[in-house]
């Protein structure tokens, strides 16, 4: 690994350590399940260090897993046993991940946090400063500068809040204590250590989100090492400190995730006034992410869908909105973007934040026309 990335990352350990602080963030993974949100619930947050606890090196259930991380992955024992002795359970993080704040907030608590002005503001900002290597990604993955920015956007704020929490203590504090999702996490933890080996970075100096997501786009290990791309060609594949690799990075995710980039992501609709169709529409709304209708079986429930082939595949969706209640429909890539984060609130944040920085972009590139 090149002497620069490594200092970058001790200097991410030194914040960590020397000035904890209290920062209050959005969050949506699940992050609610983003790449965090798959995790956990939500983009970064930055908590203050935990009381630390015993060793987990000392527990039975983990010296197990590391016999096996040994045996199967061909870890040094005595290596994983040193690196263990250092990590400690994160109360902090069972607290977060057990009270996600954005599972109980309203579509139009959600908008107004993540669709915001700032947001949209920062990202031309962001567009600005990286034009040229959104394009590239554009051309190379396609996928339209926009949503890669409104990923941005939503996850770190382009990249300004990405998490100060070690990410092998909060991995490993819910891949032992946090049952309910134990074996995910234990899973994405071993994940976390080929990838630290693969990369020649050292395990307890990374940081990242309370669910272990880490960089501009919050990936989870899995994720990362599955889809991550080194965009620079600088031989690193650098998601924390480095816009290139993050931007190549998140459009070659959507984009191993059958990205189409072509007709509408998602339209409102109107779902008719009839006490028959209303009873019918009932059935079909919020009935999970994936597109288990058709446009045609919508209509006959009495929705108003105009412009589609009556065979394209959509999810129905209802939200709360400010000015009441929505009705959204979901199409092929809304889908893909809720492969990034498990939530269709989520995915119609990206939508939404997209189509508007894209305004504003397009209005800035006028002006400067002139």
């Amino acid at each position: 690994m090149k002497k620069r990335y490594r200092n970058q990352i001790n200097s991410v350990w030194t914040e960590l350590i020397l000035r904890p602080c209290i920062r209050s963030i959005i969050g949506v993974v699940i992050g609610t399940s983003s790449l965090a949100v798959q995790a956990a619930g939500s983009p970064a947050e930055v908590v203050p260090a935990a009381t630390m606890s015993t060793p987990y090196a000392e527990r039975l259930d983990v010296r197990t897993y590391l016999d096996t991380l040994a045996q199967e992955h061909g870890f040094d024992r005595k290596a994983l046993t040193e690196l263990f002795a250092q990590v400690r359970q994160r109360q902090d993080v069972i607290e977060r991940i057990s009270r996600p704040a954005e599972k109980a907030w309203t579509w139009a608590r959600y908008q107004k946090l993540l669709v915001s002005q700032t947001r949209i503001e920062q990202g031309v900002e962001f567009w600005t400063a990286h034009a040229d290597t959104l394009a590239r990604a554009h051309k190379q993955f396609g996928v339209a500068p926009e949503y890669v920015l409104a990923i941005l956007g939503i996850e770190t704020r382009y990249g300004r809040v990405t998490g100060d929490f070690p990410v092998i203590e909060a991995l490993t504090t819910l891949g032992f204590d946090y049952p309910p999702r134990s074996k995910f996490f234990r899973k994405e933890l071993t994940e976390f250590l080929l990838l630290a080996r693969e990369e020649g970075m050292h395990a307890n100096q990374l940081a990242g989100s309370y669910a272990g997501a880490m960089g501009f786009g919050q990936f989870i290990p899995s994720s990362y090492r599955h889809y991550a791309v080194d965009f620079d060609n600088d031989g690193v594949r650098d998601i924390w400190q480095n816009p290139t690799d993050a931007i190549g990075s998140i459009a070659n995710y959507f984009s191993r995730h059958k990205w189409r980039g072509e007709g509408p992501v998602a339209l409102t609709v109107d779902v008719g006034s009839t006490v028959a169709a209303t009873a019918a529409v009932q059935q079909a709304i919020n009935g999970g992410l994936e597109l288990r209708h058709s446009v045609a079986s919508l209509q006959s429930m009495g929705v108003q869908i105009n412009g589609l082939a009556p065979d394209t595949k959509v999810a129905l969706y209802k939200l709360e909105g400010k000015g009441g209640d929505e009705y959204w429909l979901g199409l092929h890539d809304f889908y893909v973007i809720t492969r990034y984060n498990h939530s269709h609130m989520y995915a119609l944040a990206v939508h939404q934040l997209s189509q508007a920085i894209k305004a504003q972009w397009e209005m800035k590139m006028a002006v400067g026309a002139k």
